[in-house]
């Protein structure tokens, strides 16, 4: 337990210290709902009845940004190897930075989603059900995009790699999470939330062993 919050602590001070630090992708989120308006027209049915489509584009998009700096910089620097001769294993690195990696973008997303929900005018119930639903999701896409991360460690260009190869392995909890907006009841939200748990069971895992092969080449 002390070893996982001595990482946890590292994680998060990486990940709120580093280059943008967490606020890139919240920046990137809003700038999709400011623009997005401003692409179709001041149509207020139109952008109430996409807005929250839009909002979940701009949240899978911005689990992207930090895709690059998960794992390659530690793998580079052999933090990893550190690690294990201490003891630790890859798995129990990865479960740690999953989890910091969501807390340094996830909660932030969720708190912007209310002023840029108000710019499509969605209604209260529809708002509740984008909050509920990006609670769910974005752990999934946190996980994806950490497994993704360690995929692509020692690729050159791995980052644009990692962001093409994100969007389609993210479509089933965008289809979920998005597609409960338009429905009264709540098997969509539980869904997204199965499937982003899966996804998280399965990441440090994955994660692990491509950071050994990783390591190993």
């Amino acid at each position: 337990m002390r070893t996982a919050l001595a990482l946890l602590r590292r994680d998060l001070g990486l990940a709120f210290g580093g280059r943008g630090g967490p606020w890139l992708p919240v920046l990137f989120f809003v700038a999709v709902a400011v623009l997005f308006p401003f692409a179709v027209g001041p149509d207020a049915p139109l952008l109430a009845r996409t807005g929250g489509g839009v909002l979940w584009i701009a949240a899978l998009l911005a689990a992207i940004l930090p895709i690059d700096r998960l794992v390659a910089p530690d793998i580079d620097n052999g933090v990893f190897d550190q690690l294990t001769l201490r003891g630790v294993s890859e798995e129990l690195v990865l479960v740690v930075r999953l989890l910091a990696h969501w807390l340094s973008f996830g909660p932030l997303l969720l708190i912007a989603a209310l002023p840029a929900a108000a710019l499509f005018d969605l209604p209260a119930e529809t708002l509740r059900t984008l909050l509920l639903g990006l609670a769910l999701g974005t752990p999934g896409l946190a996980a994806i995009g950490l497994v993704i991360a360690a995929l692509t460690a020692t690729v050159r260009g791995g980052a644009a790699l990692g962001g093409l190869l994100l969007i389609p392995l993210a479509v089933p909890v965008l289809i979920f999470g998005a597609g409960a907006l338009a429905r009264p009841d709540s098997a969509g939200l539980a869904l997204c939330g199965a499937i982003s748990l899966a996804l998280c069971a399965v990441a440090p895992f994955a994660g692990a062993g491509a950071v050994r092969a990783a390591r190993e080449s």
